[in-house]
């Protein structure tokens, strides 16, 4: 079963706000599923969810979604889509800062480690930065204290591979 979080944050350029939405597996912590865009509708957060699907990361059952009660998350597109694709929606009672401990942390370091070191003059040299911080950075070589130290890439090729470990009888 795999269990993700979501949440969204908003990014500073010199064109305006640039929102981003990811989608992170809570066993490895890796960032699964992003998507930016110039609003944070519910469309945003679909098509994170839309590239976590489309690179195999959600499976067609037993997919545990877990996300704060923001509007995008509580609106009927994104629960038709949920439901349209065996995802199974989990939320934290009103109020609870816990919700999105995973996602916080995230985009604290994507912020402290890369972000705020640069400027931004428009959303397109924005978009390029984070997806290289996530795709090339965070996922494939930074060390995770959850994951013992190794990167989220590693942590998940390490848990599929005890998962082909044959059981003993």
């Amino acid at each position: 079963m795999l269990c993700a979080a979501a949440h969204n944050t908003y990014l500073r350029t010199g064109s305006g706000w640039l929102y981003l939405a990811t989608v992170i597996d809570l066993c490895t912590r890796e960032v699964i599923g992003w998507a930016m865009a110039s609003h944070m509708r519910t469309e945003l957060i679909t098509n994170a969810m839309v590239m976590a699907r489309d690179h195999g990361r959600l499976a067609t059952s037993g997919v545990v979604f877990h996300s704060d009660r923001g509007s995008q998350y509580t609106s009927t597109d994104f629960q038709d889509w949920c439901a349209a694709n065996h995802v199974t929606q989990s939320m934290g009672a009103v109020g609870v800062c816990w919700d999105n401990a995973v996602a916080e942390s995230f985009f604290s370091h994507l912020k402290t480690e890369m972000f705020h070191q640069h400027s931004f003059p428009n959303h397109l040299s924005a978009r390029t930065a984070v997806m290289e911080y996530i795709e090339v950075w965070y996922n494939r070589r930074r060390p995770h204290r959850h994951n013992g130290g190794i990167s989220p890439a590693v942590a998940r090729a390490a848990h599929q591979a005890r998962d082909r470990e044959p059981v003993a009888a």
